[in-house]
């Protein structure tokens, strides 16, 4: 344990060009200004992260964060494919830094570039808990409300079959169950640089000790579907009293 203040703390962004589901989703105009730049300006803002770097193999992608003022780091294409894992995504940062610079952080931020709405409080609030409460990483999460796997179904054609025996059928009576919101990631350096002698576990970043903060549903906002790009651009048309800058909107 100890106090955040004094540490270290590297910001990485990853943003891969590639997407299936939304084509481009962490360049997309949204309200004004490209998708990853609030990102980008979350960790600006952070008053605990002291160096931001958007890891991406998309020059155009590259061009769009140097404008916003991140440093970027190219990233092979092996580490941009579908099955390519994000520790050796953030391992690659942090091997760029050390072999050209000697910089070696106390800890690293994930931030995900197609996360542009967050709490501007989290990623402070992550680095605090990780060094005053201690464990090896933090991590953002939201309780899983109706989504719960005890209602869940499997469904073959048209016949559905129960995914766990049901025996509950009041959602007060269902065991407490939260699933990572996306907003931030929190991970000791020397857990993360451990991680490569645990190929087999895709979670060995995190580490042994895994600590939580509960946040409240749909603080943040992924976008992984035009739904969910429509649902960042109603809030942040929201925060901003429904002024959005020029050139804002969807496909603006």
């Amino acid at each position: 344990m100890g106090n955040a203040k004094g540490r270290e703390v590297l910001a990485i962004i990853p943003a891969r060009g590639g997407s299936r589901k939304v084509p481009s989703k962490n360049i997309l105009p949204l309200a004004g200004k490209p998708v990853i730049a609030y990102t980008i300006d979350h960790a600006f803002a952070s008053s605990s992260v002291k160096r931001s770097v958007v890891s991406t193999d998309s020059e155009k992608i590259a061009d769009i964060a140097r404008e916003h003022g991140a440093e970027v780091i190219m990233r092979p294409p092996e580490l941009a494919n579908d099955s390519a894992r994000i520790d050796a995504a953030l391992l690659h940062v942090l091997d760029t830094l050390r072999e050209g610079e000697g910089y070696r952080p106390d800890a690293v931020v994930l931030l995900y570039a197609n996360v542009p709405v967050r709490d501007d409080s989290i990623t402070d609030r992550c680095v605090r808990h990780l060094f005053e409460k201690g464990g090896t990483s933090v991590r953002t999460f939201s309780d899983v409300g109706k989504f719960h796997p005890m209602w869940m179904s499997r469904i073959e054609g048209d016949r559905e079959t129960p995914y766990r025996e049901l025996n509950v059928y009041r959602r007060q009576d269902l065991p407490k169950l939260f699933i990572h919101d996306g907003a931030c990631v929190v991970m000791r350096t020397e857990v993360l640089e451990a991680a490569r002698e645990r190929p087999e576990d895709n979670f060995a970043l995190f580490g042994d000790d895994r600590r939580a903060i509960v946040q409240e549903r749909h603080s943040t906002v992924e976008i992984d579907t035009p739904y969910d790009l429509a649902l960042a651009e109603a809030i942040i048309r929201d925060r901003k009293g429904g002024k959005i800058e020029a050139g804002g909107g969807l496909g603006g």
